[in-house]
């Protein structure tokens, strides 16, 4: 049974290093299939389309990453979520994988009372096929995947205005609260998220904690 990981609030650089070390248990075989969950303070992730530039100037700290995609905001009030999933048992194939995320995030908004989906030719999740609620970027190393989507819960959405997120200007973006009109956390959509994994893996997680969690990180959710 796969995983679940929180880590609550933590630095994006610590987070990536810890993910890249799960990715090597993940092949040794000496951890299971896992999702981690987080928080990130403001950064800006440059995925390996690169970007016009525009982030070196938005005034935020950016990390190149090995990602697919171009550049995208994450900060407090985004859930975060990497799953660390071995591919061999699904065929290798990457297409399909990243359609399964999009669907985590388009089934986590139902009960939120918000209908979203995917737009062809555009990667993400987006509502009314204008506005984009989410960003999907994944890497794949051995087949074991990393990286994954970043679901603007509540963020500050200004901080999208400072570059041009995934190529676009920062007013396509939105968020659930936006969305709403209601005030929502991180912490009130990880239950969601959880559901909408079993629904679209048909494998819920497991109660006990498999991979160590960072200190100060929250505990396995069950």
């Amino acid at each position: 049974m796969p995983a679940l990981v929180e880590w609550g609030l933590r630095d994006y650089q610590e987070s990536l290093d810890e993910m890249r070390s799960m990715v090597r248990a993940r092949r040794a075989g000496t951890i299971p299939d896992t999702l981690i969950l987080v928080e990130h303070p403001p950064v800006v992730t440059v995925g390996v389309e690169g970007d016009d530039g525009s982030a070196a100037t938005s005034g935020l700290p950016v990390v190149n990453v090995e990602r697919g995609g171009r550049a995208t905001y994450h900060g407090p009030g985004q859930i975060v979520g990497y799953p660390i999933v071995d591919l061999e048992p699904r065929a290798r194939d990457v297409r399909q994988f990243v359609h399964h995320v999009e669907e985590i995030v388009v089934r986590t908004l139902v009960p939120l009372g918000i209908s979203a989906g995917h737009v062809s030719g555009k990667r993400g999740v987006w509502v009314a096929g204008e506005r984009k609620i989410a960003s999907i970027g994944i890497a794949v190393d051995h087949w074991i995947t990393f990286h994954g989507f970043a679901l603007n819960v509540d963020p500050d959405l200004a901080a999208f205005d400072r570059f041009h997120p995934c190529g676009f200007s920062g007013g396509v973006m939105t968020s659930v609260a936006r969305e709403t009109g209601r005030a929502t956390t991180v912490h009130d959509t990880i239950p969601q998220v959880v559901d909408a994994w079993a629904e679209v893996f048909g494998r819920p997680f497991e109660r006990s904690l498999t991979a160590s969690p960072p200190s100060g990180s929250l505990p396995a959710r069950a």
